[in-house]
């Protein structure tokens, strides 16, 4: 008797695009206030340089005070790459630390080893110190040679959301591999679609990639509010 053929399964359903939660990356409190304003969901702070560097202190404390939706810290020591030393992680795992003191909602974070796969080490020690907050990889994700076996691992070390473009330019770009990404991940993960999301394609994004979250940039609060009104559409 022949084996019974294997057939790939079903893409998920497209999303309403008014459940689609809107993250914003902000690098101030009136950035993180206005983006809120705006309709983000959910906010991720950053400090200075190239990608974000983890913020200070005093910004978590103050984001904390004033805003009431959740909010995820980028922990990330430098801005060279993403390949930690000894040192670096230590500083990572007290900053992780002072981010739950603080009440952080989660933190943003993405060690890789030279070759660009992900530091599965590095990412369970970080990880697990995390807990009970939620741990998001940031895009370094999309440096990595192989996604799927990137997103395997992510899994394995409890990363809960991993924003990404699918490895292209920009998310809708990448739309395709956003899609399969998301059906590999399935609820284990939270796939977060970033890379150049505006308002005027905000739509064909989530239509095309089913993804429930995006991410954009919240430096400029037009932005957001552009990608909040575009979602509210119709």
């Amino acid at each position: 008797m022949s084996a019974t053929p294997s057939h790939p399964a079903p893409p998920p359903p497209v999303p309403s695009f008014g459940t689609v939660l809107v993250e914003a990356c902000c690098d101030s409190v009136y950035t993180a206030v206005a983006a809120q304003e705006a309709g983000a969901g959910r906010i991720e702070l950053c400090g200075p340089g190239d990608g974000g560097t983890t913020p200070s202190l005093g910004l978590m404390a103050r984001c904390r005070d004033v805003l009431r939706v959740p909010l995820h810290v980028m922990i990330r020591p430098h801005s060279r790459d993403f390949v930690y030393h000894d040192d670096e992680l230590d500083v990572m795992a007290n900053d992780i630390v002072t981010a739950r003191t603080l009440g952080m909602d989660g933190v943003v974070l993405g060690p890789l080893q030279r070759d660009d796969t992900v530091h599965l080490q590095h990412l369970v020690t970080l990880t697990q110190l995390a807990r009970p907050m939620a741990v998001a990889f940031h895009r370094a994700f999309d440096r990595t040679p192989d996604p799927f076996a990137a997103l395997h691992t992510l899994m394995h070390a409890g990363v809960t959301h991993v924003l990404t473009s699918g490895q292209a330019a920009t998310a809708l770009d990448g739309a395709a591999t956003l899609s399969a990404l998301r059906q590999r991940a399935g609820d284990r993960l939270t796939i977060l679609a970033g890379g150049g999301v505006r308002g005027p394609h905000v739509r064909e994004l989530v239509q095309r990639s089913t993804v429930h979250q995006v991410h954009a940039r919240g430096t400029d609060p037009t932005i957001i509010r552009e990608v909040v009104q575009a979602l509210g559409e119709g």
